[in-house]
């Protein structure tokens, strides 16, 4: 491993502070930065080659910063990126993980009739990986997807209170509940669904469990670090916070606080590595 340095949270936009919100209450010792490549979101609709692009970029410009793990906290550069980079991109002593594995391998213990439904972007959608993943695990687990293209753009909006936000929603729901009966299970396969929560509380039956990721991915952060010394060692642990973003700073300052829960200061940055 290099000389010890922060870990890096990547995400298109601001979705992914919802994933570090809850790395950060379960491991505030260690140093992070956090990027958001606000000025090319959303990454939802993108070609799988663009989002590669745009996701190795962003995570070479973490490494340039010292980090020596990067977390991948969206969905759509978790399933469209992710195993390029894992396999053909990573220099060595340099490691990268995403939101979509800690999520399918323990959704068995959520689901009683074995049938989940995926809601997210239309690119995770069509990448098929939370199906491919859970599957991997739990063959006899049947997943349903469906995407909801309006979403992200009500959250950003600040619509969330909206007559749109409850119309949509609702629309939503109805639909990922309409492909099988018996599907007991939801999960918000998107970073920005968790801030929907109450809206999507009053549209979803009783007996049905809605699961947002954060606190998933941090406790398989968490695990992984424990089975993964030479890792952890490597994780610089003085509890500083920074924030990154590649779009106006008192902009994505302003709009992080919704999703963080906090106040915070960031940076403007070019991913062009030095």
């Amino acid at each position: 491993m290099n000389t010890s340095g922060p870990i890096g949270i990547f995400d298109s936009g601001y979705g992914g502070l919802t994933v570090f919100k809850e790395i950060h209450k379960q491991l505030p010792q260690y140093d992070y930065i956090y990027l958001g490549d606000n000025a090319r979101v959303p990454y939802g609709t993108r070609s799988f080659e663009t989002v590669y692009e745009f996701t190795k970029e962003c995570v070479f410009k973490l490494f340039d910063l010292g980090c020596n793990l990067v977390i991948l906290a969206c969905n759509t550069a978790s399933a469209k990126a992710l195993r390029t980079i894992q396999q053909k991109d990573l220099p060595p002593g340099k490691k990268i993980l995403g939101v979509i594995r800690p999520t399918a391998e323990r959704i068995d213990q959520y689901t009683k009739t074995n049938k989940i439904g995926i809601l997210a972007t239309p690119g995770t959608v069509l990448s098929e990986s939370y199906k491919i993943e859970i599957q991997k695990f739990f063959p006899d687990i049947a997943v349903y997807q469906h995407a909801c293209p309006f979403w992200v753009p009500l959250v950003e909006n600040n619509e969330i209170q909206s007559e749109g936000a409850a119309y949509f929603v609702e629309k939503d729901i109805r639909e990922i509940l309409s492909q099988s009966a018996g599907i007991d299970t939801l999960v918000l396969a998107c970073t920005h669904y968790p801030l929907l929560l109450p809206v999507i509380e009053q549209y979803v039956p009783e007996g049905v469990t809605v699961l947002a990721q954060g606190e998933l991915v941090a406790n398989s952060l968490s695990n992984y670090l424990m089975r993964h010394p030479e890792v952890e060692q490597a994780c610089s642990k003085e509890g500083n916070l920074t924030f990154y973003t590649t779009d106006d700073a008192a902009d994505f300052a302003e709009k992080a606080r919704i999703f963080f829960g906090e106040k915070i200061v960031a940076t403007t940055i070019s991913t062009t590595i030095s």
